[in-house]
């Protein structure tokens, strides 16, 4: 069998020919002949048999053992008389602008979603630059505005990227199991978790699509409550349980340091360091406790101490979210409100007027069962994307990686088609 009939088999160009097979120095380079005449413009579509030029390119293909395998073909450039310039052709073989076939942009995207870039890069021997454009073209590729459409209940929430107060506005679907459907960055030195950055959002779903909306769960800050009463005003605000409990944490912390410090300046120093070590039985779930941790709870129980009363304010705002009949929400939120502010606890008082402020939030969470725990999760998740690749060098990079591993997208290999 000749090599040009063996390699048309093998790689089976769609719509070329292998024209001569050479095996040069840095590798195997396949020379392709074009099948058809017409030139299609990549940003429009439109077609004709004239050129403008003609030059010669390679193109990176997937490796044929352990040899770099290059495809050679003459590529051509138009007039588009559509855009009014002279654009390159569009190669069936290859994504407009890539020096990787497309085949080999999605064996990089496909290792992308489950590997290190470092893993990527020296498996396929390809550069860390290379990775990123594939990451990107294949995103941009697959991430149509269809995925903004059908959005009933969704969730906001911000992403920490790097140091120096830098979010990344993530908006998730509920009704697709918290796949991601938008992120966006802070423009103009905003930090990114600004009203600004959600108004983008909602700006790009259009007004037809907003009014869709029924919906919305946030955190209890003020910027992205601001941002969706103006875009999306008929949406129901949820505020996200996740927050509200750790309001309650850190609420509940402050009264044990507050504690630990009575006993240091009165001089009980054995009792000091014993508050000082109750602190994960205090913010930790009771049906996660070990043995230390019921005994602690049990001794603040027989002392009567303030620490006992702040885990019970605690555990009783917890199983707000807990109701089986979520009609009993607004009778024991009410109820919990008067007893905080009775306390006399200062870190409970405060957080009871906080509370308040947000009530009608709190119990539409209630209602609708609605969490932002897939996006609390996306977190950790981004911060791994983000240490697999040894940090990004830029927003988009990171961005065109969220988008690959939480949105949903599905690559498919060469070999599956």
């Amino acid at each position: 069998m000749r090599a040009t009939t063996a390699f048309n088999r093998m790689l089976q160009i769609p719509g070329a020919t292998v024209a001569t097979v050479t095996f040069a120095p840095e590798g195997i380079v396949v020379e392709l002949r074009r099948r058809f005449r017409r030139l299609t413009c990549p940003h429009c579509g439109w077609s004709t048999r004239a050129s403008y030029d003609r030059t010669v390119r390679r193109w990176r293909h997937v490796d044929a053992g352990s040899a770099k395998l290059w495809l050679e073909a003459e590529i051509r450039r138009l007039s588009c008389k559509r855009c009014g310039k002279v654009v390159t052709e569009q190669v069936p073989w290859a994504r407009h602008d890539a020096r990787h076939s497309r085949d080999m942009q999605d064996v990089t995207a496909w290792l992308a979603q489950r590997a290190d870039k470092e893993s990527v890069r020296r498996l396929l021997r390809i550069s860390w630059e290379a990775v990123r454009n594939a990451v990107s073209a294949v995103v941009a590729e697959q991430l149509d505005d269809s995925r903004l459409d059908n959005l009933f209940r969704i969730g906001v929430d911000e992403i920490s990227y790097r140091k120096g107060h830098r979010y990344l506005t993530v908006v998730a679907d509920h009704d697709r199991d918290g796949a991601v459907v938008w992120v966006g960055e802070g423009r103009d030195g905003a930090s990114g978790k600004d009203a600004a950055t959600l108004a983008r959002f909602y700006e790009e779903l259009g007004e037809e699509r907003c009014r869709q909306l029924q919906a919305v769960s946030l955190d209890l800050g003020g910027a992205y409550a601001k941002a969706t009463r103006e875009h999306a005003p008929d949406a129901v605000q949820c505020a996200d349980p996740f927050h509200v409990i750790a309001l309650a944490n850190k609420a509940i912390d402050e009264t044990r340091r507050w504690a630990w410090n009575l006993h240091r300046q009165v001089g009980t120093t054995t009792t000091a360091k014993w508050v000082k070590r109750t602190r994960w039985a205090l913010v930790k779930d009771p049906a996660s406790w070990k043995a230390p941790q019921r005994e602690v709870i049990a001794q603040l129980k027989r002392d009567r101490s303030l620490l006992y009363r702040a885990w019970l304010l605690k555990e009783a705002l917890r199983d707000l979210y807990r109701l089986n009949e979520p009609d009993q929400a607004p009778v024991l939120l009410d109820r919990w409100l008067g007893w905080a502010c009775r306390s006399r606890i200062p870190a409970f008082v405060k957080l009871s007027r906080t509370i308040r402020a947000e009530r009608d939030r709190i119990l539409a969470a209630v209602e609708l069962g609605l969490s932002n725990s897939k996006l609390e999760g996306l977190n950790s998740k981004v911060r791994l994307i983000n240490h697999r690749g040894y940090g990004r060098h830029t927003p988009a990079a990171l961005i065109a990686m969220i988008y690959l591993c939480c949105g949903g997208i599905t690559v498919q290999l060469p070999t599956e088609t």
